[in-house]
């Protein structure tokens, strides 16, 4: 296969890569302030050298080093934030309109970077410091309500079917919310977990996999996370040898990837 952006490489680092939830477009953000756009071809078919992966548009953010860039679960907008900003912007695809948000009344942080948009599209859960999550209207932009975990929160993921969050905080404990209510139903601790770092529910709402500083990725099942303090993994992955930053299931809940973005390379599928 080309490269998916092979008419317009980053200059800088590249911080998201995704594919469109409907249309056969990928999208690159990353450190050069730019949010780029590229028509895939046959990316669902067999790869063909030569055929060309078209850009269909680029957005430059000035002075805004993007640090997450993310679709809407519809495909018309595109949420990123910054690498030290405490305002993101949104991008509508439909009209070609740049939207600043400037600030969210009653969020008070330094700087937003990390966020998740709920798979029914109806929320976005943003990280802020000293444990705090603000889950905003993903409609209006407007903050619902404030969560605090113990510490630090390091990541978060919500169910399939939007309901719950779970709340993966710096001290290895995680906590799980009723996005209803906002309440905390429940937390346990990740066994072995020095520090957390990456969290990921399967589509099925089967598995929860936590992934820690140390490497180990942890696999539970989702009615022991819910009950026990203390739950035993049903398997723990040891094959990274640095930090896990990300892990995600596929949709069949078939496969779990893990990965290290502090080693070339070091990606594994369990």
């Amino acid at each position: 296969c080309l490269p998916a952006n092979q008419e317009r490489f980053a200059d800088g680092r590249l911080a998201t890569v995704q594919f469109h939830p409907s249309a056969q477009v990928v999208m690159t953000a990353g450190h050069d302030r730019s949010v780029s756009l590229f028509q895939v071809k046959n990316f669902n078919l067999y790869c063909v050298d030569g055929v060309r992966n078209p850009r269909i548009q680029s957005i430059y953010l000035e002075s805004f080093p993007i640090y997450k860039a993310c679709f809407s679960v519809d495909g018309e907008q595109v949420i990123a934030t910054g690498t030290h900003h405490k305002m993101f912007f949104v991008y509508d695809m439909m009209s070609g309109s740049i939207i600043p948000i400037q600030r969210v009344r009653g969020v008070e942080e330094r700087f937003l970077r990390d966020f998740e948009v709920s798979p029914d599209g109806s929320f976005m859960l943003l990280t802020g410091t000293s444990g705090y999550l603000h889950l905003l209207s993903m409609k209006t932009k407007e903050l619902i309500s404030t969560m605090k975990v113990n510490g630090r929160c390091t990541a978060s993921a919500f169910t399939p079917d939007s309901s719950k969050i779970y709340s993966y905080s710096k001290e290895g404990e995680v906590f799980i919310w009723d996005v209803r209510s906002r309440k905390c139903l429940h937390k346990f601790e990740d066994e072995g977990s020095l520090e957390g770092k990456c969290i990921a529910v399967s589509e099925n709402n089967q598995y929860v996999a936590c992934g820690s500083a140390s490497g180990v990725v942890n696999l539970y099942t989702t009615d022991v996370c819910l009950k026990e303090n203390h739950p035993k993994p049903v398997k723990a992955i040891m094959n990274l040898v640095t930090s896990a930053t990300c892990v995600t299931f596929n949709p069949t809940t078939e496969i779990l990837a893990v990965a290290s973005r502090e080693a070339d390379e070091a990606v594994k599928l369990v």
